[in-house]
């Protein structure tokens, strides 16, 4: 019998032990795990911090036991993986166990990254985590505080920065970068977002790199580049994450800022294979590779991976940069690489409830920025892949009706399928 590995069982690694066996493929597999937990998604820990949702609500695919009933497997939870040999396919224990595989499957995701000048700052709080969620809450519901720092204005910050905006607490959102969601919004859409939050009491310090945090008798004090401090209750850092590519040798596998994969999720060693936020897929809009860390990409990432790890041939041509979130009554989707430039074209709606900003090149779209209307979403993504993957077409009756009954007008339609 085959004998395969699955190291890391987030939203990658369950997508593929599905997959293995939706493909009919009977081998051994073996789930390494160093918690207990099933797989969760980060992006929910702050709808169980801020009381929106049950700690239940955090597992999306079930309990260990329940996933295990679904499909067979060995799940070996509190058991470290410390190396990887991708020449062998062997997985060395922290025991110093070795076992032999016929294929693996590196899903181990990725990590808050906390830069050196905070690394030993005591009792500051990250949000990845189900783990960190626990101690946010705990902490929040044991001791009042009055004020809190929250360092990086991303989807994980801005959620992090409401949730204590709601308890009362007053919250600065720092960041190095010039505006909030810098990786994902145009700059008009940023300044539109950071008007609102600041009429609801956020305050903002962007373009401001901080220098470090120390431990105060009443909480922090945090220092910024520039020599200005910031005393506060409360410190929250959610400043991106880093790949967990440790266990594996770059002198075996070919790594840059993640493990690099191709379209069949293969790793550049025979049997070795990279799914989710600790690898490097295809860029659909630049043809790069690149770190896409999204929970829909790292299932689809995992699918392919553990069909192809069943014999049964997928690939996949890659993916775009793609955020929605949903924050302070507010919905902001970006949907492609905010860099692309072209011809800005701006759409209110005859009722000011909703804003999107387009950006076409050579009379095609590259981007989309939308402001307070998750319906149109998911269709001008479609559109968008569409368009990258060269099938330049315009939208089908269905989507146009749907665009139209969503509030876009028939003329602004037309400039968005690129032919006009």
């Amino acid at each position: 019998m085959k004998r395969f590995a699955i190291i890391g069982f987030g939203c990658a690694g369950y997508q593929a032990l599905a997959a293995i066996r939706q493909a009919g493929c009977g081998a051994q597999v073996d789930v390494y795990t160093e918690t207990d937990l099933p797989p969760y998604n980060p992006m929910l820990t702050t709808y169980y911090v801020g009381g929106k949702l049950p700690y239940e609500g955090l597992f999306p695919f079930g309990t260990l036991e329940e996933i295990g009933q679904r499909y067979e497997a060995s799940f070996l939870t509190g058991t470290r993986a410390a190396k990887v040999d991708a020449q062998r396919r062997t997985v060395t224990l922290e025991s110093g166990e070795v076992r032999s595989y016929d294929k693996i499957l590196v899903s181990t995701g990725a990590t808050a990254f906390v830069p050196p000048s905070f690394a030993g700052v005591e009792g500051a709080f990250c949000m990845r985590t189900v783990d960190d969620a626990v101690g946010l809450k705990t902490a929040l519901e044991e001791r009042e505080y009055r004020s809190a720092v929250v360092v990086g204005a991303s989807m994980v910050g801005i959620k992090v920065a409401e949730l204590l905006l709601k308890r009362g607490i007053r919250v600065t959102l720092a960041d190095m970068a010039p505006h909030i969601f810098a990786l994902a919004a145009y700059p008009e859409v940023s300044a539109m977002i950071e008007e609102r939050i600041d009429k609801m009491g956020i305050r903002m310090a962007f373009s401001r790199a901080l220098a470090g945090a120390e431990k105060t008798p009443e909480g922090y004090r945090v220092t910024f580049a520039d020599g200005e401090t910031l005393d506060t209750d409360l410190l929250v850092l959610n400043i991106g994450t880093r790949a967990a590519t440790g266990l594996l040798d770059p002198a075996q596998v070919n790594i840059d800022r993640g493990v690099v994969v191709n379209e069949r999720m293969e790793t550049s060693a025979p049997g070795v294979y990279a799914a989710g936020d600790c690898c490097q897929g295809r860029n659909l809009q630049s043809g790069q590779t690149q770190i896409i860390g999204l929970w829909a990409n790292a299932g689809v990432q995992g699918r392919v991976a553990g069909r192809n790890m069943a014999g049964v041939g997928d690939e996949t041509d890659g993916n775009i940069l793609h955020n929605i979130t949903h924050f302070l009554d507010m919905d902001f989707i970006g949907l492609g690489d905010n860099r692309a430039t072209g011809e800005v074209y701006q759409y209110y709606s005859p009722d000011r409830r909703f804003y999107l900003q387009a950006v076409l090149k050579d009379g095609w779209p590259v981007g989309f920025n939308i402001l307070d209307n998750y319906g149109i979403s998911g269709i001008l993504k479609a559109h968008l892949v569409k368009v990258l993957r060269g099938e330049k077409s315009g939208f089908t009756p269905e989507q146009r009706g749907q665009l139209l009954r969503y509030g876009l007008e028939g003329d602004f339609i037309d400039t968005l399928e690129g032919m006009v």
